[in-house]
């Protein structure tokens, strides 16, 4: 089984494996940037697991940014029939593409 991380960033969980790319909340940074993810919640080697409580210690999870951007647009429309209500508001997350690079 191949080795793995899971980390947590943006309020959220991820399940990364090296080379993996995947969208999150904006990190700061230009393309081409080594960014460290610290906050990891396990990891395994394929053979063993450790899991953090909440966090490892020492454990980093290294990435570079593919590129900034930008997700799809969400609609909230709200509206109250016959009474002349209507509400629409639009929505774009901002995201940063991440390359996992190294799990240690």
């Amino acid at each position: 089984m191949e080795p793995y991380a899971v980390i947590e960033t943006g309020g959220k969980q991820y399940r990364v494996k090296i080379g993996d790319t995947l969208k999150v909340e904006l990190l700061e940074g230009e393309a081409g940037t080594a960014v460290v993810l610290d906050a990891v919640l396990a990891i395994s080697t394929g053979e063993s697991l450790t899991i953090g409580a909440p966090f490892i210690k020492g454990a980093k999870v290294g990435a570079e940014i593919v590129e900034q951007a930008r997700g799809p647009k969400v609609v909230a429309f709200k509206k109250k029939r016959r009474k002349g209500y209507k509400r629409k508001v639009g929505h774009r997350q901002h995201l940063t593409v991440l390359r996992v690079a190294s799990i240690g």
